[in-house]
Parts: structure tokens; C-alpha cells; sequence
């Protein structure tokens, strides 16, 4: 017996949807199970921007499975999509590829050194493995199987017959093209690409100039391109005669038995609802601006005998430092490679957070760190009872999912932490370690495997994300002509840090010490609360030791630093 929603006491997002699914799902199908849909395009690789437009019904179908009614998230995979461009930047390609363009992704050979069959396998594959990392429990439908098996035949027959009513709907929107409003602000690349949309949003209506409107669009059975041109159609017999532009090749088909087509997207879209039912789908800003895909399905749907499934427009998702992203460029960050450098959780919690509607960036720079503190914070507030609402059921998505918690870490140190440690030790596992262990010595790390998967991520981070001169090198020598510079005050700095060592040896123990040898030189006591002055004083003295320990200002946090160098060697490189 399904759970009543409690959407009085939720407050995020994901419930408030929730709520009005089930709420709408009742209305047009009582007693089915709700379902919820994204579609994915494997022309290229798929990247984080993408990912919203799965976890954004996945998260909603996520709650309403945890209120015990049944949910099938469809995740279509439109591989029967025409190739429309070779992306920039894809390993294993060249300009030989452009001679595939207007086949069907699936028709076109996959990157050389692939193990995958074709192109549009080549690029599911790698987004289907890190669902599966991120927890995400989906129904795929490939639409290369479904039209070629004939599934959507019954489909397509009805949209030939009713051609001219969806001619008008179209008509509507290409007959009332106006200028856009000028902008009050520059545009940058992520609002242009906007306006210019995705490859699918934008694709021809299937207006067929003077032969007539066919929603119908033919893959040539010679050349296998779509760069056909429909010439007539007899609803009784239903024999479609097309001409192909690519090879000159023209003939005469019956759809009652003809499965080398698809209908055109603004049609496709639409009729997919219909036939699956779809309750909830979002779609990105490039489907939901006026007279785009999603608007122009509300009322083609009709003609399917189906409804506009209900569903938020989507923002779009950034990466620090680079502008919105397109898979046709190349080179931008895939769910993939997010994964290599921060665990299912954290990327989860990324897209839980916020309202769909809300842009955000996922870090690959220092940003991480923080976004990681953040983090642990928030879980240590939940372990405490002190998170609001909000926070507590984002969290809670992160987690876990209605099937269980997601595998975790099971010591989640600090990744800011571990992300300094492996930077100075270059990955030795016994170093690593040792340093690590000597984090808190009342319960020392008996094995990496502790640490890990994070500890692998904070890795991956360093070596793949930190430019070659922003690691730290810690010295072999100690800086004599420094340390021989130094008035009485600065070595008696050094020389109070030196006879505290053996005494704060842990992790918070040496955050005392770094932090209170400014405090005892000014006179004062070490755990006096810090004073503009005393933080000058603080700052003056940290830059010291990153210049006697790695040869710059900065670096590294200097308790990390400090645990990370080695107690001995921290003498000979302070001049003990």
C-alpha cells in the first residue's frame, strides 16, 4: 500500500515534485506505475550538463519509490538519431568520419581502438557505467531496436494520415518568426549556444516544401542517410516514394512493412509520451523556449491521444572556470570524469541541492576542497541532529537511494587532507601511510583501504587536475642563506615550533602549535583568540615555514604539511 505523502513537512524540491506526480499520475493512470523519463543523445560523449536531465527524474522517481509505489524511469536512448557532425576533440576520429553524416548513430563505426560496435554504443557505454556508480535505477530503450523492430509502426501510420493537422500546429510557430529582444548584457557562449539549441531541438520540422508536409523522414536503404526528400504518400496503400540527395537513389516503400525511418523530433518527442505513457519529464532551456520542441509536443501530443507530461525546465550545469557545456566540442567533462575525482555521493548531492531551475558548476579545481568541507560538514550535522530540513533530505539523496546506501568510504578523512598528503608523498603507499596514520594517533589507520575510495579520488585529483607547478616539492636541502637572514625573533619562532613537535604530533595537535607560537611571542597565551594584529603576525610566520619547507609562500596546510615532511626532517629543514 503506497505511503500518503507527507509534503507538509518536506521542504526540497525533489518532494514538492514528487507530490504532484503521484497527485498527477493518479489522475491519468490509477493503479499503474508512475512513469518518469529523460532522453539521452550518444552522439558524443555525455557530459555532465547531460546528467541533469537524468537525475533530475531520477532523484523525484527515487522518492516516490521510497513512499512504496512503483516507478519506471525510461532513460531513451535516441541512437536513431542522424549523425550530424564529427565533435571536436574525440580520440580515435579524423575527417574521414564527416562521409557518416546523416546515418544513423548506430550505422556510423565507432572511434578507432573502440571495443564497442558502433558509434552511439561507444558513447552509451560509458554513461551507462557511471549510472550505475551514481546508483541510478533506470529502463533503457534504445530507439534504433524500437523503430527498426516496427514498434512505433501504428505511430507512424497515424501521423502520416494526420499530417496536415500537425502541418498547422508547426505552422503556428514558423509563420510568426520574430526578432529576438536585444539583450541588456553581452551574451556569453553558454546563453548563445542556448539560442541556438541542441542538435535534436533544432532539427527539421519535415515540412516538405511543395510536395507537402511528411513527419516522416527516411534513411535511404542504398546510402543509409537521412538527406531524403519525401514526394508523395498514399494513405490507403500507404507506399511513400522518396529521393535521396546523398546517392540519386529513388523508390517506393510500404510503412506498413518499412521500418528504415523515424518520425522528425518535434513529432517523435510527442508521440513517445503517448506511447509510454510519461508522466514527468524536465527539459533544458534549449527545448523550452517559445515555440521549441517541448512547447510544440504540448499540443501535438493531442494527436496521439496523449498529455504533455509535467516537469520543470532545467538549468544548465557549468564547470569552474569553462562556459556552458556542448558534447559537440570536445573535451568537456563526462559524469566519467567527474567520478575519478569525487565519490557517487558528492555529485549526487551536487545536483540534489539544487532547484532544477538553478544553474551550478562542478569543481575540477581548488573549489573541490571546499565543496568537500562543505560536505563533511553537512554529514557531521546529521549525525549531530542540528541540519534543517532541507539540507537533511538533500543529504539523505545523496546517500542513498530507495534500494540502500551507496558504498562509501568507510574513514572519510578530509580530502582537502588526503589531497595534500599524496601531493608530497607522489602516491608511495607506505609513506601515505604512515603520514595518515599519524592523524590522530588515539585511533591510527590501520590499512589505506580505510580511506578509500576517497582517498583514490583526492589522488586522481592531484595527478590528473593540479598543473605540474602548483604541486608541492618539499626541499632536500635546508635553505641556509634564509634561515642565516633571520633576526632573534624569527628563530626564536622557529625554535618554539621545534620543541613543540614531539609534544603536538597529531593532526590538531600541530593546528595548536603552528596557529600558538605567533601567540606566545606576542606575550600572550596559546589559545588566545586572534586579533587583527595577531593575524598579520600568524600569516608572517606561516609564510616562513612554506618558504624553509617547499620553497614558497604558500601551500599545503602546514599541520598536513608538517605530518606529511616528518618530524626529522622538519628539523634538518628548519635548522634544529
Amino acid at each position: 500500500m503506497p505511503i500518503v505523502a507527507q509534503s507538509s513537512t518536506e521542504t526540497d524540491w525533489v518532494s514538492r515534485f514528487a507530490d504532484e506526480v503521484i497527485a498527477e499520475a493518479e489522475r491519468r493512470a490509477p493503479g499503474k506505475p508512475v512513469v518518469v523519463a529523460s532522453g539521452l543523445s550518444p552522439s558524443g560523449p555525455i557530459h555532465l550538463g547531460n546528467l541533469r536531465e537524468v537525475m533530475t527524474p531520477h532523484l523525484v522517481a527515487d522518492e516516490i519509490r521510497r513512499r512504496g509505489y512503483q516507478v519506471r524511469h525510461l532513460i531513451s536512448w535516441d541512437d536513431y538519431d542522424r549523425y550530424r557532425k564529427v565533435p571536436a576533440g574525440v580520440p580515435g576520429t579524423d575527417e574521414s568520419w564527416a562521409e557518416h553524416i546523416g546515418k544513423p548513430l548506430t550505422s556510423v563505426p565507432a572511434p578507432a581502438g573502440s571495443a564497442y560496435p558502433n558509434w552511439a554504443e561507444h558513447f552509451k557505454a560509458a554513461m551507462t557505467e557511471s549510472l550505475a556508480e551514481l546508483g541510478v535505477e533506470y529502463d533503457g530503450i534504445s530507439q534504433t531496436e524500437q523503430y527498426t523492430a516496427g514498434a512505433y509502426r501504428e505511430q507512424i501510420l497515424h501521423a502520416m494520415k494526420h499530417r496536415n493537422e500537425i502541418d498547422a500546429i508547426l505552422d503556428q510557430y514558423r509563420t510568426k518568426q520574430k526578432p529576438g529582444k536585444k539583450s541588456q548584457k553581452p551574451l556569453d557562449e553558454a546563453e548563445l549556444e542556448a539560442e541556438e539549441g541542441s542538435g535534436a531541438a533544432t532539427e527539421d520540422d519535415g515540412s516538405g516544401g511543395g510536395a507537402g508536409y511528411y513527419p516522416y523522414k527516411p534513411y535511404c536503404t542504398v546510402c543509409n542517410k537521412d538527406l531524403t526528400t519525401v514526394t508523395a504518400y498514399d494513405d490507403e496503400t500507404t507506399e511513400l516514394t522518396y529521393n535521396c540527395t546523398a546517392c540519386g537513389h529513388s523508390e517506393t516503400v510500404r510503412l506498413t512493412e518499412f521500418n528504415r525511418g523515424k518520425l522528425v523530433w518535434k513529432v517523435d518527442w510527442p508521440m513517445r509520451w503517448a506511447y509510454e505513457g510519461v508522466i514527468f519529464e524536465p527539459s533544458g532551456v534549449d527545448h523550452s523556449s517559445p515555440g521549441s520542441s517541448f512547447q510544440v509536443g504540448g499540443q501535438i501530443v493531442g494527436i496521439f491521444g496523449g498529455k504533455q507530461p509535467i516537469g520543470p525546465m532545467y538549468a544548465f550545469v557549468g564547470i569552474s572556470g569553462m562556459a556552458k557545456m556542448s558534447s559537440s566540442k570536445g573535451g568537456v567533462p563526462t559524469p566519467a570524469d567527474a567520478l575519478k575525482i569525487m565519490e557517487p555521493q558528492l555529485l549526487r548531492w551536487l545536483y540534489a541541492r539544487r532547484k532544477p531551475n538553478q544553474s551550478f558548476k562542478i569543481a575540477f579545481d581548488q573549489e573541490i576542497q571546499r565543496l568537500y568541507d562543505e560536505w563533511d560538514s553537512l554529514e557531521r550535522k546529521v549525525g549531530e541532529g542540528t541540519v534543517l530540513p532541507a539540507d537533511a533530505a538533500a543529504y539523505s539523496r545523496a546517500a542513498r537511494t530507495a534500494a540502500g546506501e551507496l558504498p562509501r568510504t568507510p574513514r572519510p578523512l578530509s580530502y582537502r587532507t588526503l589531497a595534500s598528503v599524496v601531493d608530497i608523498t607522489a602516491g608511495h603507499d607506505e609513506q601515505t601511510l604512515r603520514i595518515l596514520s599519524e592523524l590522530d594517533p588515539a585511533n591510527p589507520l590501520s590499512s589505506l583501504d580505510e580511506a578509500r575510495p576517497r582517498l583514490d579520488r583526492a589522488e586522481n585529483w592531484i595527478t590528473t587536475q593540479v598543473p605540474a607547478e602548483q604541486r608541492t616539492l618539499v626541499r632536500d636541502e635546508p635553505d641556509l642563506e634564509l634561515l642565516g637572514s633571520l633576526d632573534d625573533s624569527g628563530k626564536e619562532s622557529l625554535r618554539l615550533l621545534l620543541e613543540g613537535l614531539d609534544t603536538h604530533w597529531s593532526l590538531d595537535g600541530l593546528t595548536t602549535l603552528v596557529y600558538g607560537v605567533p601567540k606566545v611571542m606576542a606575550g600572550l597565551e596559546p589559545d588566545a583568540k586572534p586579533t587583527p594584529e595577531l593575524k598579520v603576525a600568524q600569516r608572517s610566520f606561516f609564510a616562513l615555514l612554506y618558504r624553509l619547507l617547499v620553497s614558497r609562500e604558500t601551500g599545503p596546510r602546514l599541520p598536513t604539511l608538517l605530518l606529511a615532511v616528518g618530524a626529522d626532517r622538519v628539523r634538518k629543514l628548519l635548522g634544529s
